[in-house]
Formats: C-alpha cells, sequence, structure tokens
C-alpha cells in the first residue's frame, strides 16, 4: 500500500489529526507544529502525542512528515532572523522527539545577496548547532523553486549544504514535484534523467519524502505555485509517474494541493484508484 497523505490542520491537537488522516484515506500525513507564519510554538502535550504514537503504530502509518513555518530563514542577513529560525527549530525538533524516528522537513531560505555559498554555510552551522546525535528525527531540506536569492533551486544547492554540514547523516531531502519542474528540472518527460541527476549530485538514499503537487507554471518559470493533481502543467500521468518510480514508491507521498481535507480525500481516492490500490477500508 502506497504512503499517501496531505497535509492537515493541527488545530485540535495530533492524536486529533491523525484520525483526520484516517477519514481521508491517508496513512501518512503532513502538518505544521507551530503558527506557520508566526513564531509562536504549541504546547507540548505528551499524552496526545502518546495517544497519536499509538495510533500510527496500529494503523500501519508510514513516516509523518513536521512542516517549518515560513518565516524560518536560517541565511538571512539579520542575525535576529537567524537567531529565531535556530530557536524554532530547536523547539520542533523537541517536541518530535514524542514522535521518534520522523521527519521535520524547512525551506532553506533565502540568502538576500550574500551569495549562495554564504547562505549555504549559514544554513549548515545552525544544522550543526540544532541537529545533535539527541535528536531522533530526520531533517530534510526541500526542493525550491528558485525564486529570487532562494536556496535549493538546484541539486548542487543542497548537496554544498549537505557536505558542509558535520550533521549530515542526520540530513535528508524532501523532493516537490511543483517546486522541481518550476525550476527547471523535467520531471513530466525525462523523469529518470532528473532522478538519475539527482542520484549524482546528491544521492537517492538521501531523498526520503515527497511533496506531490501540480503546479500552475511552466517548467522553468521559478513562482512556486501549487495546482490541484491534473489541472496544471504536469498533469495526472506525471504525479502517478513519481508515485511508482522504482526509485521512489516505498516514500511517503504528501499532497500540498490547493484545497481543503475533503478535496485531498478526493485526491488520494483518485490517485489509489489508478494505482489500482482501493480504499484503505477495503484492506
Amino acid at each position: 500500500m502506497t504512503y499517501l497523505g496531505a497535509h492537515l490542520s493541527s488545530a485540535g491537537g495530533f492524536y486529533k489529526m491523525g484520525k483526520a488522516a484516517l477519514k481521508i484515506g491517508a496513512n501518512t500525513f503532513q502538518c505544521f507544529v507551530r503558527n506557520p507564519r508566526g513564531a509562536r510554538a504549541k504546547a507540548i502535550d505528551p499524552a496526545d502525542l502518546g495517544k497519536l504514537r499509538a495510533l500510527l503504530a496500529e494503523e500501519g502509518f508510514g513516516p509523518i512528515v513536521a512542516h517549518a513555518p515560513y518565516i524560518m530563514n536560517p541565511c538571512s542577513k539579520d542575525e535576529g532572523i537567524r537567531e529565531l529560525a535556530e530557536r524554532m527549530m530547536r523547539e520542533d525538533l523537541a517536541l518530535m522527539e514524542h514522535l521518534p524516528g520522523n521527519y521535520y522537513n524547512f525551506h532553506p531560505g533565502s540568502h538576500v545577496g550574500q551569495g549562495l555559498e554564504t547562505g549555504c554555510r549559514l544554513i549548515a552551522g545552525m544544522l550543526d548547532r540544532v541537529v545533535g546525535p539527541e535528536v531522533h528525527t530526520t531533517v530534510l531540506l526541500e526542493t525550491m523553486a528558485g525564486k529570487g536569492s532562494e536556496v535549493g533551486g538546484r541539486f548542487e544547492d543542497l548537496r554544498l549544504i549537505l557536505d558542509l554540514a558535520d550533521c549530515r547523516e542526520r540530513l535528508g531531502v524532501c523532493l516537490d514535484t511543483c517546486h522541481v519542474s518550476d525550476a527547471g528540472y523535467d520531471i513530466v518527460h525525462d523523469l529518470d534523467g532528473v532522478l538519475e541527476e539527482f542520484d549524482r549530485v546528491v544521492g537517492l538514499e538521501r531523498l526520503l519524502a515527497v511533496h506531490i503537487n501540480d503546479s500552475l507554471n511552466p517548467p522553468g518559470a521559478r513562482k512556486d505555485r501549487h495546482a490541484l493533481i491534473g489541472e496544471g502543467t504536469l498533469g495526472t500521468e506525471a504525479i502517478l509517474r513519481v508515485i511508482t518510480h522504482p526509485a521512489l514508491k516505498d516514500l511517503p507521498f504528501i499532497l500540498e494541493t490547493p484545497t481543503d481535507d475533503a478535496g485531498h480525500g478526493k485526491e488520494i481516492a483518485m490517485l489509489r484508484e489508478r494505482l489500482g490500490e482501493g480504499t484503505l477500508q477495503e484492506r
């Protein structure tokens, strides 16, 4: 059974979110562990997290993904913004210790004119201070669309961060289908070639999760505008080829498409039907 899920609201607690995932036919999910556009962290409720942990094991969920807030920029020119990013990640990883063995995904940030190498050094430095041996969560660098001074629009950006970070063995990558297409990688017509390039530059063993999104933009647009599956420039067939690719098929696939939980449930049902899997209830 393919690990398919969506980004869900964490309102009401983490156990409630796990039940919401089951309701839409998901066996993985992604969530924010704090306000995505603010610095306020959610209070840690060990009992609630313990109930979620039991539910995930009972229902055979794949790895789940926590997503860092959008305001996090560990390679900002502003020292205060960098310090905030470090504090947020440290707090988020402390919460994730109650759900060990899962993933924490973040956007590498924007170097805002300092240059790619400086940006990557700042990112790697923060990771080394935060991702120590006591952390039981794998931190994922997300592939980005390459807007402006955004880090992560090329696979080489991620490789540089990994090379600079001493904690690299506790780091991985989340590939976003909209982002890589917008960055200029042709996953519609040459998925094998893109994955071969990723393997050469980064290493496929580092690829641990996938965001499956269609794109409103043509390849190489560098704009990052997600679309519902089948309603963008990638198309359903290309997304299915990603999900079923031998190098990727066992990874968690997370929808970040512009819809609500019910809409994500419809997308998951459509994808499972196309995959010949039926619903989770029919297992």
